[in-house]
């Protein structure tokens, strides 16, 4: 007989398990199907871990620029094994969070792959030997995405690296090359940089983080190659040669043709969606360059089956995910939530300096047909920023000249992973220049670039 619950989530990342313990909330009798580690990719393979790595080489940054703070150490040194092992005890120790939550939430947690096996129906299965028979009214699947691979530049766990491989080397490359300058690229070209490595960063477009807007891009990419970074723009990769303990890159830039060596490479070239094994043969579902088609609230085209997540396509983001999961969980409830605006999510990359966006960049907003009013204000005209020792970087803001509203906030420099989120509450509220300009913030205090650059806008900042 199979076990029968109101709802059950295939996939415990960050939009599965938070999706089961609203659920939960709302009196529901839930199900969680996991095949490997609660807490998905994000809290064991990626946005978490890579935090506590890239703390780690923030460290290490800082402690060999100690004199401009008045400070002097020697022999300087750090042991490379204990930083990786660190960071994996940071994803552990919030796994074994999530597995509390779960118990707290009343949540039954079946360890083993999810497929659909008829309406209404899942079974679970474990090294090829069945788990359990489920059943469920609404069954959401939030089984996330992997690694997308190049042909020919295929991870083999040694010399060619996912961000699996990346987190948990065996020694820190001397050279390191690296695909893609996205979020992850461009955190893990930032992390290995900082802790010693000599890196190469390859992005194919014409600017480095490309989903950003093209000033913060090009500041990026400035920094990076002030911090010793090679940094190669409209670069494509036409193949690679593995050595006995090394790797070359065979790379093409304005027609010329040269290669790169080094003693590992990260590919970090975008996700593909889990949509194999979660039996969608059959079904309704319809599946589109390996995402999972939903509407707004998470509805397949197969009845009671709903989709979350990286699954169902960008932006690729934990928060978004976790997001999608109540939303979804609401509707089955009959709450009817309000759709999520994808326009207010903000985006973060953690590299070194630290990148936050949120809306429209200035060009999407130009070919959108707005008349716009752009105001700017950088780091080194904000005192707390300087006292800090970190007064590279800068705000922009974009506004509609006609109604006020704020369509975009672009940041770059210290701490902006945390700023970020005072403009995307004004997005929520849907405010507009006048009620940031009336907002007081404290001082002295970094958030005061975010004030200067909305006044600079307008013709009104004072500062600069």
């Amino acid at each position: 007989m199979a076990e029968t619950y109101d709802l059950i989530v295939v996939g415990g990342g960050p939009g599965g398990y938070v999706a089961a313990i609203r659920a939960a909330q709302l009196k529901m009798k839930v199900a969680l199907v996991e095949r490997e580690n609660l807490g998905g990719i994000c809290l064991n393979w990626g946005c978490i871990p890579t935090k506590a790595l890239l703390r780690a080489s923030e460290i290490n940054h800082l402690l060999h620029t100690l004199d401009a703070y008045g400070f002097a150490a020697d022999n300087i040194r750090f042991d490379f094994a204990k930083v990786i092992k660190r960071s994996r005890g940071v994803a552990g120790q919030l796994s074994g969070g999530v597995k509390h939550l779960m118990k707290k939430n009343k949540i039954t947690v079946y360890d083993g792959q999810g497929a659909l096996a008829g309406p209404g129906k899942l079974s679970v299965t474990k090294d090829g030997k069945s788990v359990a028979d489920l059943a469920a009214k609404h069954i959401i699947l939030a089984t996330g995405a992997r690694a997308r691979t190049i042909p020919g530049i295929e991870a083999d766990g040694k010399l060619i690296w996912t961000y699996r491989e990346a987190m948990t080397p065996p020694a820190l490359p001397k050279k390191l090359i690296v695909i893609g300058s996205g979020a992850i690229g461009s955190e893990f070209a930032s992390f290995y940089q900082n802790m010693g490595s000599q890196v190469t960063l390859i992005e194919v477009m014409d600017r480095i983080l490309p989903v950003e807007d093209a000033e913060v891009g090009a500041f990026v990419h400035k920094a990076f190659t002030k911090q010793g970074m090679t940094v190669l723009i409209k670069a494509q990769v036409q193949g690679v040669r593995k050595g006995a303990d090394d790797v070359t890159a065979v790379v093409e830039v304005d027609g010329k043709v040269s290669e790169i060596k080094a003693d590992r490479l990260i590919s970090a070239v975008g996700i593909v969606g889990n949509v194999e094994g979660i039996g969608l043969e059959g079904t309704k579902v319809v599946v589109d360059r390996t995402h999972v088609v939903t509407d707004p609230m998470g509805r397949t085209g197969e009845p009671g089956v709903y989709a979350i997540g990286d699954l169902t396509g960008p932006p690729w983001l934990a928060h978004k995910a976790s997001h999608e999961g109540v939303i979804c969980v609401e509707n089955i409830a009959g709450l009817h939530p309000h759709a999520m605006d994808v326009m207010n999510i903000p985006g973060c990359t953690y590299c070194r300096p630290q990148v936050a966006s949120v809306g429209l960049t200035e060009a999407a907003a130009k070919a959108k047909g707005h008349d716009l009013k752009v105001g700017r204000f950088p780091f080194i005209g904000n005192g707390k920023a300087i006292a800090m020792g970190e007064p590279e970087g800068f705000v922009k803001t974009v506004f509609d000249a006609k109604t006020g509203e704020l369509l975009g906030a672009h940041m770059v420099g210290p701490e902006v992973t945390e700023l970020i989120q005072g403009y995307v509450i004004a997005r929520t509220l849907e405010s507009t220049e006048a009620e940031l300009m009336h907002t007081v913030f404290p001082h002295p205090t970094v958030s005061e670039t975010m004030h200067e650059s909305v006044l600079d806008a307008y013709g009104r900042v004072i500062h600069i």
